[in-house]
């Protein structure tokens, strides 16, 4: 019997989402469900990892029951998962040690400190293409080995053992598999970019025991076979949400780039077979590796803060009642009135890595009303991206004559038209604007052989809607000019 669908499970930073598609990459049906953000003191945020596999469990069994679908017609399932965000659970029993440490966490602030008082806090780049920065898991084991009661003697017995989401999904779903991909392992700080394993020295420096890690697999291959909901399912693909996006995109040649806007915002520009290391704040990082064919690379550009500044102005603020009214709000103003908001919540990610850093609202003035909070609100999302771009284009020497986009924010005409504006270039949402379910489905579906090639995936590939950039170019320089100026007021704000 022929297959008529490949599945991918979305986990991502606020939310879990299933969802089926057909052989043309269409979505069949689908289901979400968001989880609990825990802000237990400031700077720290965390998950409940249980919560996290109610949920996955959750919108399997409704989206299956929505599409009336038989889990025998799915020949593959694929896994997105945020980055970075760390667990730790006991192997013999499920049960993990506390609540999940997630990406936007500071609490490693003094871990990263001290790791770069020797050589710096590019001490480790050479090998794992990162800075040292409360990003990345790394640190974040190494904090809940220090101050978790017990849990680095039961990681030195072999009964605790870490993931990122990915992992630990894959463990529950399969009953017991410990396995991650190139690319969840590359955003560690502890795997080497060319051998593709994990680095023995930089897991001593650290204090991390090699057996509570992962084994490292490609991103499209078969992992395992699921149990309960989906059973009999191959688990055959697992890809950071970022790169499972860009394979959703299919930017699949050398100088094709995506920008996903989420909770965070993340641009990646394939660089091929080639590690090409930063000199202007960026990530270099696995793009993702395709069965035995050789790892393929990318520049990345990590913004911390995208669409969770409109989540505060919502949750925290009360400016708006729902996340789409930040658009209608914005738009009963021209423009920002000469105010920025640097979401620097977390500190600043690229292409600065200042951990120290904190959010500042400037240029207020008696004029500003709460629709200029708004537009400013948007236009951050879009300031950031500029700064990432053009440390792109200096990094790679390639200029991006356009960007294709996705994710939440996408939606958004003003904040796309504004985007286009200030880099310059068109801006072009494809017509599957779920690229990082798609991608992870369309892996999962290679490593099976429900496609058999690349050229399949570019010829499922449509564009639904392109803005071309209007603003003048001197006006565009002058905001921008403005921006960066907004941006240096946050620095070093901890001390």
């Amino acid at each position: 019997m022929t297959k008529k669908y490949v599945a991918a499970i979305d986990q991502g930073t606020t939310s879990t989402r299933f969802m089926v598609f057909d052989h043309r990459g269409q979505i069949i049906c689908s289901n979400q469900q968001e989880h609990q953000q825990i802000y237990p003191q400031p700077g720290w945020v965390e998950h409940n990892p249980d919560e996290i596999w109610q949920r996955t469990q959750s919108v399997i069994k409704n989206t299956l029951e929505i599409g009336n679908i038989d889990p025998k017609d799915i020949a593959a399932l694929g896994i997105a998962n945020q980055r970075e965000t760390a667990i730790v659970w006991d192997k013999n029993t499920g049960k993990s040690y506390g609540n999940a440490i997630v990406w936007q966490d500071t609490r490693t602030h003094q871990i990263c400190t001290s790791l770069a008082e020797v050589d710096g806090k590019d001490r480790f780049r050479d090998r794992c293409g990162l800075p040292l920065a409360t990003y990345f898991s790394g640190p974040k084991i190494k904090w809940m080995l220090d101050n978790i009661a017990g849990l680095r003697e039961a990681a030195i017995r072999g009964d605790a053992i870490f993931g990122n989401v990915d992992a630990f999904l894959i463990w529950h779903l399969t009953g017991g598999a410990h396995v991650t991909d190139v690319t969840n392992a590359s955003r560690t700080m502890l795997m080497d970019l060319q051998t593709l394993d994990w680095d023995a020295e930089t897991l001593e420096i650290m204090g991390i025991p090699h057996r509570i890690l992962p084994e490292i697999c490609p991103s499209s291959h078969v992992f395992g076979t699921a149990k309960g909901l989906l059973d009999g399912v191959p688990i055959a693909a697992a890809l950071g949400d970022q790169h499972a996006a860009l394979i959703g995109q299919t930017c699949f040649s050398v100088g094709e780039a995506k920008n996903t806007y989420g909770t965070g915002c993340f641009m990646l520009l394939n660089t091929g077979e080639a590690i090409v290391p930063s000199n202007h704040g960026l990530l270099t990082t696995v793009a993702y590796k395709l069965g035995e064919s050789p790892a393929v690379y990318a520049l990345e550009g990590s913004i911390a803060i995208a669409g969770a500044l409109v989540q505060w102005l919502r949750d925290n603020l009360g400016i708006i009642n729902t996340s789409a009214e930040v658009e209608t709000l914005a738009n009963t103003v021209e423009d920002s009135g000469g105010v920025y908001i640097v979401p620097a919540f977390s500190g600043l990610y690229a292409p600065y890595w200042q951990d120290s850093a904190r959010g500042v609202i400037a240029g207020l003035t008696r004029y500003a009303t709460k629709a200029h909070i708004a537009r400013a609100v948007l236009e951050a999302t879009a300031w950031q991206t500029r700064e990432v771009l053009d440390a792109m284009n200096q990094d790679s020497g390639v200029q991006l004559l356009s960007l294709k986009v996705d994710g939440g924010m996408v939606v958004n005409h003003t904040l796309m038209q504004f985007q286009s504006d200030v880099l310059g270039v068109p801006v072009v949402r494809p017509a599957v604007a779920e690229t990082t379910a798609l991608g992870a489905a369309y892996a999962a579906g290679l490593a099976v052989g429900f496609w058999s090639k690349l050229a399949e995936l570019r010829d499922n590939w449509a564009v639904d809607f392109t803005w071309e950039a209007q603003m003048l170019i001197a006006l565009r320089e002058q905001k921008y000019n403005l921006w960066k100026k907004a941006v240096t007021r946050t620095f070093d704000w901890e001390e």
